[in-house]
């Protein structure tokens, strides 16, 4: 892996891509309550994660340390409303025990894993490459239109749809989030627990409900992209000097 990265920090980023979306595609068939699921994230998140920390990335991919200007992100608020956005319509487990657990840890990877692939390994290497907006760009859309995977895993094309609507805006969200703070660690926790609340959120809940918190949260994504872009300043190579 070593030699993909020293050559090409895109390929580098394109083979977790295909490794991720081939490994997911089999492993979601088998319900996220399963746990052969579970394994499986366990040992790619721990791959990417050993070989990050083995080759001394962690400050590079935001893995280090928290946010320093924090107070400038408005400590990532919005970020933890659409995490919590999935209990809206009612608590109800998924799963009976330990298949939740299973579910929960399973999630919580998932969350680790596609941020540190497509925060991390993607829009460092396109940002390393090319130009700021490109990188978000290419990094929030390659990101939700891997949800169009959720069509293949029982999910109805108009639910699918919204989903990849969803993940392209909160892409963008998180994306800016990172560039605009330096850690990955505050994208990393939303979007685990989005992931993990998924499990709870109660099926019963109107297909209205679904449509309605879907779009306050783009709506509400969009200005929080607006406010970092407008508003924090601070650029990305110089962010790890300057303190909230």
């Amino acid at each position: 892996m070593k030699k993909l990265y020293e050559k090409s920090e895109i390929l580098f980023a394109v083979f977790w891509i295909v490794v991720y979306t081939v490994s997911m595609g089999n492993l979601r068939n088998l319900g996220d309550d399963s746990p052969y699921m579970m394994l499986g994230l366990i040992v790619i998140s721990a791959l990417m994660l050993l070989f990050v920390w083995k080759n001394d990335l962690m400050q590079k991919y935001g893995l280090s340390a928290w946010a320093r200007n924090s107070r400038a992100m408005l400590w990532f608020f919005p970020l933890w409303i659409v995490a919590s956005s999935n209990l809206w319509g009612g608590i109800a487990p998924h799963y009976a025990l330990p298949g939740q657990i299973f579910a929960v840890i399973s999630m919580a990877l998932v969350g680790f894993a596609e941020e540190l692939i497509f925060r991390g390994f993607l829009f460092n290497a396109m940002l390393k490459d090319g130009s700021v907006k490109t990188a978000v760009i290419v990094s929030s859309v390659t990101f939700g239109i891997g949800h169009i995977l959720n069509l293949f895993t029982g999910h109805a094309l108009a639910e699918t749809l919204l989903q990849v609507v969803f993940a392209v805006v909160f892409g963008f969200m998180v994306t800016l989030a990172f560039y605009k703070s330096g850690s990955l660690l505050p994208c990393i926790l939303s979007h685990s627990l989005t992931d993990v609340f998924s499990t709870f959120a109660a099926e019963n809940a109107s297909g209205t409900l679904n449509w309605i918190v879907h779009g306050v949260m783009i709506v509400m994504e969009v200005i929080y992209c607006l406010y970092l872009v407008k508003r924090v300043k601070t650029p990305r190579n110089e962010r790890a000097e300057t303190a909230a």
